[in-house]
């Protein structure tokens, strides 16, 4: 095949590459290298003091709906949360707990222990930091909206059934893990309902929602758990609190320490800890993207995964959660006017000290006011509008699929949610480039559907080239022939009449090519030179060229040629020499 001259811009020499360790030095030292003054000092302080303020019950309530304890949700967001910010590559993600893990954390301590949480935990950790230094940070993007909406959506109706018990304080020990035995449990729980657990919880909706409306800027739900928490002490509610259930609070941040897991268990561990290192490497890059459109910034996945994963094997040392960042306080604190990744280690260190003056005083907080801000966080999770508007508007397919997806994730689990999901899409694409991928001959489509001999032209060569000498075929494949197309080449032949001297495949419209696509391309070959035909491919673009040499399809292979265009490809039919 005859090869263009380079053109001029191919001649200059190229700059040069950076190290590739440079795409992981953190976003503090790039913000510190470019300067940092005081104004900036102050303004992180202040974003920094208010996020805390907003992530102090969330941290609690979140724990408590994880099924363990609270200061373990604080635990999670003071050392995951510094960590996060401290070796990020986005600049403005607040790291904590999220209500993603709620599902999986509940689940994970229900089957295997908080050991089980804690090793499952340190294998994500390294599975995000692998992630990261592999660079496959860019990858995540390709997870369909679909299944992101879905699971999501499902997780958020997983929240507010867990919540029904403290928001109306029934009388139950133990609640069941999945939504349906948790709602057979709360009715036949019916009759402990609490009069006062249900007018607190609804007083913390209305200030949380009424302060949200007229009053954005003012911390909901600090000020409905503090509210809460001091008509229960001083009126004597008859509620449960964060005391009753767990007793004091501990404001101290254990020493790290290992699981005690056995080593056959790990291999059981493996997929909570998959799903743990899906959801943690998502919920950030999504949540930097979000941080990304607020403030015109760019973050840099990769070093972020790593980040990620550092900080989330610090938080299962010392005995917390799961760590990702969070959209809504990644959100609130750039409305506060944070500049820097310096704001959540501010929100971290502040929370600390939130844990050493004010725990003993956290004993107080009703678990219903508890219940009440998760209620909202689930109802923010839902996304309703955008379920709406998929459902609405999507193909059939992808409605489908963000279906399954929030029908596996309530009923099933979240891990065999986002496989289907991710499965039904892969196949959904599939099918739509197969469906793209085209056999045509003289302008006419070559349909690749079954069809009956009915219907079928009576006679195939109608749609023959008349231009083309005695005893050539030519046919144009068009769109990516890859393993869900492969099988168009062999409708080729079918529709080729008799046994022509030459085939000419004409490609210059195939922009991607796989494995099967060149095992397919070279059984075409061979089948061809067995009856005596030879087999000349024209315009192939480099990808394609790239791979079918590299998998041993190249001028040398018998009966294959490649042409440079279909002129050139007459010629060589004809037996003549290519044209200059």
């Amino acid at each position: 095949m005859h090869n263009a001259a380079p053109s001029a811009a191919t001649t200059e020499p190229a700059a040069a590459a950076s190290p590739t360790w440079h795409l992981f030095v953190p976003k503090t030292i790039t913000v510190l290298r470019q300067g940092y003054r005081f104004t900036d000092l102050r303004a992180d302080l202040i974003a920094g003091l208010t996020v805390a303020i907003v992530a102090l019950p969330l941290a609690m309530a979140l724990a408590i709906a994880s099924g363990t304890t609270p200061e373990k949700g604080l635990v999670t967001a003071v050392v995951g949360g510094f960590l996060a910010s401290l070796l990020g590559g986005a600049r403005f993600n607040i790291s904590g707990p999220t209500g993603a893990f709620v599902v999986v954390v509940f689940g994970v301590i229900e089957k295997y222990g908080y050991d089980g949480l804690v090793a499952a935990t340190l294998m994500a950790a390294a599975m995000l930091v692998a992630a990261g230094l592999f660079r496959l940070g860019t990858w995540i993007k390709y997870i369909p909206e679909p299944v992101v909406t879905g699971f999501t959506a499902g997780i958020a109706v997983i929240i507010f059934s867990s919540q029904v018990r403290d928001l109306v304080g029934l009388e139950i020990a133990k609640l069941p893990g999945g939504v349906a035995g948790q709602w057979q449990t709360y009715w036949a729980a019916r009759d402990t309902l609490s009069v006062s657990a249900v007018l607190l919880s609804a007083a913390c909706l209305v200030v949380i929602l009424g302060l949200r409306r007229v009053a954005p800027r003012l911390p909901g739900f600090l000020i409905a758990v503090v509210g809460a928490a001091a008509a229960t002490a001083l009126l004597g509610l008859p509620v449960e609190t964060i005391g009753s259930r767990f007793g004091t609070v501990s404001g101290a941040i254990p020493p790290p320490s290992l699981p005690h897991v056995p080593l056959d268990r790990l291999g059981d561990l493996l997929s909570p800890a998959f799903t743990i290192a899906f959801l943690g490497g998502l919920e950030s890059l999504l949540c930097a993207v979000v941080a990304d459109g607020m403030t015109g910034r760019r973050h840099r996945s990769n070093c972020e995964l790593v980040a990620q994963g550092v900080a989330n094997a610090g938080s299962a040392l010392v005995g917390g959660l799961p760590v990702t960042g969070a959209i809504a306080r990644t959100a609130t604190a750039i409305r506060a006017g944070a500049r820097s990744p310096l704001t959540g280690i501010f929100h971290a260190l502040f929370l600390l000290v939130a844990m050493q003056v004010a725990m003993p005083l956290a004993r107080h907080i009703p678990l219903a006011a508890l219940a009440a801000v998760l209620v909202v966080v689930a109802w923010n999770m839902s996304e309703q509008d955008r379920v709406r508007h998929i459902l609405h508007t999507a193909p059939v397919g992808e409605r489908l699929v963000l279906l399954a997806t929030f029908g596996l994730t309530v009923l099933v689990d979240l891990t065999t949610a986002i496989e289907v999901g991710v499965v039904l899409s892969a196949i959904l694409f599939m099918h739509g480039m197969a469906e793209a991928v085209s056999l045509s001959r003289d302008g006419a489509q070559i349909v690749a559907r079954d069809i009956d001999d009915f219907t079928r032209p009576p006679d195939d060569r109608a749609i023959q080239i008349d231009a083309l000498p005695p005893g050539v075929e030519a046919f144009k494949l068009s769109g990516p022939l890859f393993f869900g197309s492969a099988g168009r080449l062999a409708d080729v032949m079918d529709l080729s009449p008799g046994r022509p001297r030459a085939f000419i495949l004409r490609m210059r419209e195939v922009p991607f090519i796989d494995t099967s696509g060149v095992a397919a391309l070279e059984a075409f070959v061979r089948r061809n030179r067995l009856r005596g035909t030879t087999v000349i491919v024209t315009g192939v673009q480099p990808q394609p060229l790239a791979v079918m040499r590299r998998m041993g399809l190249t001028e040398t292979t018998p009966g294959f040629v490649l042409a440079r265009d279909f002129k050139e490809a007459i010629a060589i039919a004809q037996g003549g020499a290519p044209p200059a």
